[in-house]
Parts: C-alpha cells; structure tokens; sequence
C-alpha cells in the first residue's frame, strides 16, 4: 500500500508511544515525522508514568502533528482510579487533568485513561461513583475551555473497571467523554478465549451504535495488540503473529458496520505491527466497498 494511501481510508492507524525506529534524539515531535515516513497517520503520546512535558515541547509536537497532518492523543498515567479513596482520587484526578491540559497544548483531541479497579466495591456502586468523579473532571475541563475528549478505556481483567458497556455508559452520560475501545482487552478479560470472531466483534459495534449512535461509531478510538492471558485476564501484549487474535475477522468487522475513527497499535514491534493493521483494514475496507457497489447495481 502506497504511503499516501490512508487518506482515503475511514480509520487513521498509528502507535502507543514514539515510533521505535524514530532516531534516538528525536523526541516526540521526531516521533510524529516517523510515523508519516512509515505512511501511518496517529501517534498517541504515551505519558503514562507522570506528565512532565514543557509548554515549549508541546508546541514542537502540535507544530510538527499540524505539518505532517498527523492526529494526535495522549495516554494518560497508569495512576488513576475512579474508584480510588478520597485521598488517592485527587492525585489521580490532578494526573488526568494535567494530562488533558497538556495534550491540548500539544495538538491532542484525545486523552485515554484506565479507569481502574473495582477494589471491595460492588461493580455498580464503581460505576456510579466513577461516573461522578468523571463528570466532575470533564466539567472542570469544560470550564478551563480545555477542548479535549476524555476516554476511559476497556480493560483486560474482571477486577478492572473498563466493561465495553461502563465505557458507553458513561458515554452517554458525560458530555465529552466517548470510550476507549482495546478490543485485545475485551479478548483478554474472561480469560476463556472468548470475543475472538467476527460476530462477536460484530455485537460489539451494534452495542455501541445502540449506546452511542452514529457518533460511537464514527469516532472510535481503538487499542489493539495480539494479547496473552490466563483464567483471571490480561497478562501482557503480543505481536500479532505470536497471538491467538483475529484480526483479519475485526478488520473486516469494522469496515462491514462502517466505523472510523482510529487505531493505535500497542504490540512489541510497535510500528511494524501498526503497518500491518493498516494494510489488512485497508484489504477489508475496499473489499466491503465493492460488496456494496455490486448491491447496489444489483
């Protein structure tokens, strides 16, 4: 596939983190030349240890995103729980906004987040009470005229806050707030093998565009990686080839239902992988196309 040839596709693909291949003194904004010379189009900033970026260093990489037409998001720090104690919550809540303020002085329209565990809590007191200290957050950002989405993400075990329907649901509750969807995760989380086909990929997508309408699936940002877990969930991220992930069946899945959006790939061989997606959804986009012109006619 040409280098051009994610123009004319409905997802951008692209990287958690700096491209490894970008030279050593690169930096992020090297990071986002790196991803165009690779003819990908998204990096996703991975701040996840502590956001320690200078407001110099984010106009290098929004300076740079706006010239090579790369989109931008950010992957806050680990360190954040929605279902933390007091205490713990206003750290957590100080590293998500300073996560989103620095992102959007970098050129990011997105800011993923774990949304953390559910501790001793019953799942549905987590939910209520992170989706009160979620609303809170995106109101405070709302206020500062910080223009970003917040994106809690789906997470890879049972204990972890992050079920594709608390991602929707919050959706649908918070303004500017849409999920993060790692569809490795969701493979991950039952630990059984299971949402590993094109059909169940596919109940995803219907659950979302039931949640969220047309705006769930034409904005999706999506997490994805080959995946290894045991009974109780994640265990680490794989390359594709060394992973039981289908990801012939998502891609096809997704240009089926019409998604857009974006896809950040998290594998090993960062960017090798990342290519590899692009090209594999791009085979099932043109081919859905002409599926649908020949529908058409007929």
């Amino acid at each position: 596939m040409s280098k051009a040839a994610h123009l004319d596709l409905p997802f951008r693909f692209g990287t958690v983190g700096t491209p490894l291949s970008t030279p050593k003194h690169g930096g992020s904004a090297g990071g986002v030349q790196r991803i165009r010379e690779l003819g990908l189009s998204a990096l996703e900033l991975a701040w996840v240890q502590s956001v320690r970026v200078s407001d110099e260093a984010c106009a290098r990489i929004r300076e740079a995103a706006e010239r090579y037409n790369v989109a931008i998001s950010v992957h806050a720090p680990y360190y954040i729980n929605l279902n933390a104690t007091p205490e713990m919550w206003a750290a957590g809540r100080e590293r998500l906004l300073a996560a989103a303020r620095a992102g959007a002085k970098a050129g990011a329209t997105d800011i993923i987040f774990h949304p953390g565990s559910y501790m001793k809590s019953a799942p549905a007191d987590a939910y209520r009470l992170g989706r009160e200290r979620l609303s809170e957050v995106a109101e405070s950002l709302r206020k500062e005229g910080v223009n970003v989405i917040l994106r809690p993400e789906t997470m890879g075990k049972s204990a972890m806050l992050g079920t594709l329907e608390e991602t929707i649901n919050w959706s649908r509750e918070i303004e500017n707030v849409l999920p993060c969807v790692d569809f490795a995760h969701l493979h991950a989380r039952a630990g059984d093998g299971s949402f590993n086909s094109y059909d169940e990929f596919a109940d995803a997508l219907r659950l979302i565009a039931a949640g969220l309408g047309e705006r769930g699936l034409k904005q999706m940002h999506i997490h994805f990686s080959g995946i290894a877990y045991t009974a109780k969930g994640e265990k680490q991220h794989l390359n594709l080839a060394e992973s039981d992930i289908q990801y012939k069946a998502l891609f096809k899945a997704l240009a089926d239902f019409g998604a857009a959006g974006r896809v950040l790939c998290e594998t090993p061989n960062l960017e090798e992988d990342a290519v590899l997606m692009q090209s594999t959804y791009a085979r099932a986009f043109r081919a859905a196309r002409r599926r649908s012109d020949v529908s058409a006619i007929t």
